[in-house]
């Protein structure tokens, strides 16, 4: 018998061998995100040799976050090799505002049961994520929590170190009047608000494969799933070119949560209703669940995942180099004065 099998632990609900199958099987995913596709995943902590050349006073910035009752479309989908890219798009996009590029991610899934060939898929995802990011899984947990939730229930939640020179962390001190906000695109709900999305389309019931007129005959499963946009190579490649005044991450609070934090006080931003590009996803959310136009803007990204505040002469270079980066971004609004917020017009 193999020394590490324990019946009694497994008559608990906890199966060991399950846990260490599944560390096998995530470690291709895991070599997918390492540069010389090495991995030695399964020890006590997860190594990084860090390479500071053309950093000057490097200054670490770290972030961590979920996915939220996102997850429970994967599960009611039966679909769980995307919901990682979300866990690491939450960490990266957040570390990506204050400049800095992410260096390695960890990741932590709890479970009600181990089933391997499930957690693999869910490492998958994330080790694809940290590819979009340029970044590397250096290790994770995976933890059994029979008792303590259903079976084919899990959480997932992570976090990532990134670095950028002191001299680059982006300040909006320098942010006037006449600067310029550019929208860099969502690829839709991300994974904010999903409670409430949840509640309007009951997505207990209702047919998630079904196609949807409103949707261009897409499935509303395959809407809601869709991950969270990546935004660090693009963006890393704007900092080098242009001087970047704020970057907001439309998560959590929407427009008139998280803009702000990009804008110094005695400023706001002033957009145009009109302007903003809404996916189909928002105007069926909205008009299906009654929801009023403010609660909208203050649960969702309204079809924009992350803003860019740029001076008015830089504008054109910086769509431009978004857009060679596969970013359609476009201008979304105009710095004013004032400490109003975000003001929609």
């Amino acid at each position: 018998m193999d020394k590490s099998y324990s019946e009694s632990y497994k008559n608990a609900g906890v199966d060991i061998t399950a846990g260490y199958k599944s560390v096998e099987l995530m470690k291709k995913h895991v070599a997918r995100t390492m540069p010389d596709g090495k991995t030695d995943i399964g020890g006590f902590g997860g190594l990084f040799p860090l390479d500071l050349k053309g950093i000057d006073d490097p200054v670490l910035v770290s972030g961590t976050d979920g996915v939220g009752t996102k997850l429970r479309l994967a599960q009611l989908l039966d679909r769980h090799d995307t919901i990682g890219i979300d866990c690491v798009a939450m960490c990266v996009n957040d570390v990506l505002c204050c400049g800095a590029k992410p260096l390695f991610f960890l990741d932590y899934i709890a479970c009600g049961k181990n089933v391997p060939e499930k957690i693999a898929d869910i490492v998958g995802g994330v080790a694809e994520g940290c590819v979009r990011a340029g970044c590397a899984l250096i290790g994770g947990e995976t933890a059994e929590h029979p008792g303590t939730m259903p079976e084919d229930d899990y959480d997932l939640a992570g976090f990532t170190v990134g670095v950028v020179s002191r001299a680059k962390v982006i300040d909006n001190g320098a942010m006037k009047a006449g600067d310029v906000m550019i929208a860099l695109p969502s690829s839709g709900v991300h994974s904010n608000g999903f409670s409430l999305v949840r509640k309007v389309f009951d997505v207990e019931r209702c047919d998630l494969n079904a196609p949807v007129a409103e949707l261009d005959g897409k499935s509303l499963g395959e809407v809601l799933l869709a991950p969270t946009k990546i935004y660090v190579k693009p963006m890393l490649a704007l900092l080098e070119e242009v001087a970047v005044k704020g970057v907001s991450h439309i998560t959590g609070g929407g427009f008139y949560e998280n803009m702000p934090r990009s804008i110094p006080k005695g400023l706001s931003v002033r957009i145009r209703k009109s302007d903003i590009r809404i996916p189909a996803i928002f105007t069926l959310l909205q008009k299906k669940g009654g929801v009023n136009e403010h609660d909208m803007f203050n649960t969702f990204n309204m079809g924009v995942g992350m803003s860019v505040v740029v001076a008015k002469e830089d504008a054109a270079r910086a769509i431009e180099i978004l857009k060679a980066h596969g970013e359609d971004a476009y201008v979304l609004g105009d710095i004013v004065t004032g400490d109003d917020g975000v003001i929609l017009v």
